[in-house]
């Protein structure tokens, strides 16, 4: 398995920064809201301290409890008017946070969806489920707890030092002089719970990746007898992401008491200073107790600005690798305007060079021509290049050199969605997703109606056996069809093809591993959904394709021998040796 190994960077990436916010602009009058809320909540914050010295020296100890009574109610005003403002810009800060990556979220799997196969062949399934799911709930917390949050720490700290200043400048002096040690720790403690952080999330993604790649091919695991084996390098990823845990909760441990000690000498010193300052009448009380409660705003903010820090940057990391995903031009183009309603279904391979990587060619040279309603029979030792075949078509890949042309027109000229609309495809290993018999054959298509679903399966020879299932067409398949029969999720095959009314019908080694009794049902129903259409078939089985118009033998990506059944038995080549053992199996 791939581990993934990225780097938080030594500084927040701003570029990166801009185009996240390029998401807000829907939101734009929220968002200035917001910003408008975290600036007044910066200038209500010191204004308590200040109604608390008031009250002190001016009406506590002056006896006058007519004032002392208006001052108390100008205190629990102040404090409904913070509370109020605070919950708003909690609220909006989330609710902001929340639509935004709901859009992001949703651009990153459209953009996923028309991405070429390509890049899922090269790219761990689990380490997509965690840039689609974690990265992009780390992202949240940009709005939540990371811009926003940190302007109105700086916002409230100067406002703060402001006013102590203008208060008293030599107590505030007193008062700030551990500062220099809490800003150097703030900034020991920022750098190394960034590195933590980032291991974090790397444990995040590796353990996502390891568990979806085996618990999907957990009976390989079985079968092997590898339980053991696979144990126990779970173990070892997962003994990675609890000691980057530990090493984050280690650094808070540490850092929170240290950052206490100082601010708890800062007030010590403030008082010792501030009482020689009463004893002379050069300090009132009201004053030092102000001070007392500033020193206490004062340092929250710097405590947790370290913390937000890193939150915006962990959620700069998660944007970065999110947008390297949207910016990954691993697609196939879709700039075709043919969208034809009908088409004839001939189909013609000229000149054709194909390669996964930019060196091996899997298909070298290849010509032919399917006139409408023919059958093409593609045959070969596994790794030919028959199944190139098929993906070429689909456009799952585009071509190297040559040309494919479908009725005399370039596929790259087609609408790739009416494209594969035209070409129905039957493969051998069926997915079937966690839902009812009848989503899996319409795929969700409103367009497809539950009469149209019992046609189909009634011509495939399938509805019998979903009518037999508890709930029939709504039956849930689960995962991957675990609940049917090898057989069972092949006839739905069919009838997911059969619904759309493709002209064209690719069929890729569609029997090749069913019984005798269920081959029998599908060879009927292959020649019901073959009628009047242009077919392309991939069977190991030759006795399913003697009847085909044209069969291509493939080797190495080459066409070998080309010709009729007889014809090719009459050359007594490839095809005529591969017969001939087939033949002597069944014998």
């Amino acid at each position: 398995m791939n581990k993934e190994k990225t780097s938080s960077g030594d500084i927040i990436d701003l570029d990166v920064l801009r185009r996240i916010f390029q998401f807000v602009k829907p939101y734009k009058f929220r968002f200035y809201s917001l910003v408008a809320l975290t600036i007044l909540v910066a200038f209500l914050a010191p204004a308590l301290p200040f109604l608390v010295q008031k009250a002190i020296d001016g009406y506590i100890l002056a006896g006058d409890y007519q004032g002392l009574v208006y001052m108390t109610i100008a205190l629990v005003s102040l404090l409904v008017v913070q509370g109020v403002v605070q919950y708003l810009h909690t609220f909006l800060s989330g609710w902001l946070g929340q639509h935004v990556i709901k859009d992001i979220r949703i651009k990153l799997y459209q953009h996923l969806l028309n991405l070429r196969l390509k890049y899922f062949d090269n790219t761990p399934i689990g380490r997509l489920v965690t840039r689609n799911v974690s990265d992009i709930e780390t992202l949240s917390d940009i709005f939540s707890q990371g811009v926003a949050a940190i302007i109105g720490d700086f916002l409230q700290i100067i406002v703060i030092l402001s006013v102590m200043l203008y208060i008293d400048w030599e107590l505030t002096l007193v008062s700030l002089s551990t500062l220099p040690l809490l800003i150097l720790s703030t900034y020991v403690f920022k750098e190394k719970i960034k590195v933590a952080f980032n291991d974090v999330r790397n444990a995040v993604s590796n353990l996502n990746s390891f568990v979806q790649e085996h618990i999907t091919g957990m009976s390989i695991v079985q079968i092997f007898g590898s339980e053991k084996l696979e144990s126990d390098r779970f173990k070892e990823i997962n003994e990675e992401h609890k000691q980057a845990h530990l090493k984050s909760v280690m650094y808070y441990s540490i850092y929170y008491p240290v950052a206490e000690v100082i601010q708890a000498t800062g007030i010590g010193l403030l008082v010792w200073y501030g009482a020689r300052g009463v004893l002379n009448d050069d300090v009132t009380i009201g004053i030092l107790i102000a001070f007392i409660m500033y020193i206490n705003m004062f340092f929250r903010p710097i405590r947790q600005i370290a913390d937000r820090f890193n939150t915006l940057q962990l959620g700069i990391v998660s944007s970065s690798r999110i947008l390297k995903i949207l910016d990954s031009n691993e697609h196939i183009p879709n700039n075709g305007t043919h969208a034809p309603d009908h088409i004839n279904g001939e189909v013609v391979f000229n000149n054709v060079w194909f390669a996964y990587n930019e060196r091996d060619y899997v298909l070298k040279d290849i010509n032919f021509d399917v006139k409408p309603g023919e059958t093409l029979a593609l045959v070969g030792a596994t790794g030919a290049g028959k199944s190139s075949v098929i993906n070429l078509l689909n456009r799952f890949y585009d071509i190297k050199r040559g040309d494919i042309l479908i009725d005399g027109v370039e596929i790259k000229e087609y609408d790739l969605n009416i494209l594969r609309h035209h070409i129905g495809v039957v493969l051998q290993d069926v997915f079937l997703f966690s839902d009812t018999i009848e989503k899996n054959i319409t795929l969700g298509n409103p367009d497809i109606s539950r009469e149209k679903v019992i046609e189909a399966a009634e011509l495939v020879g399938a509805r019998k056996f979903i009518e037999r299932l508890p709930g029939g067409f709504d039956y849930n398949v689960m995962e991957r069809g675990a609940t049917l029969s090898v057989g069972q999720r092949q006839l739905i095959s069919f009838v997911r093809a059969m619904v759309y009314n493709p002209k064209i019908i690719v069929l890729d080694e569609a029997t090749s591993s069913v019984d005798t009794e269920t081959e029998e049902l599908i060879q009927e129903a292959v020649a019901k959904l073959m009628k009047g259409r242009t077919s392309i078939v991939i069977a190991h089985r030759l006795s399913t394709i003697q009847s085909a118009d044209q069969i291509i033998v493939l080797d190495h990506g080459e066409i070998k021998e080309k010709g009729t059944h007889q014809e090719l038995l009459d050359l007594k080549g490839y095809y005529a040796q591969l017969h001939q053992m087939q033949y002597k199996e069944v014998v």
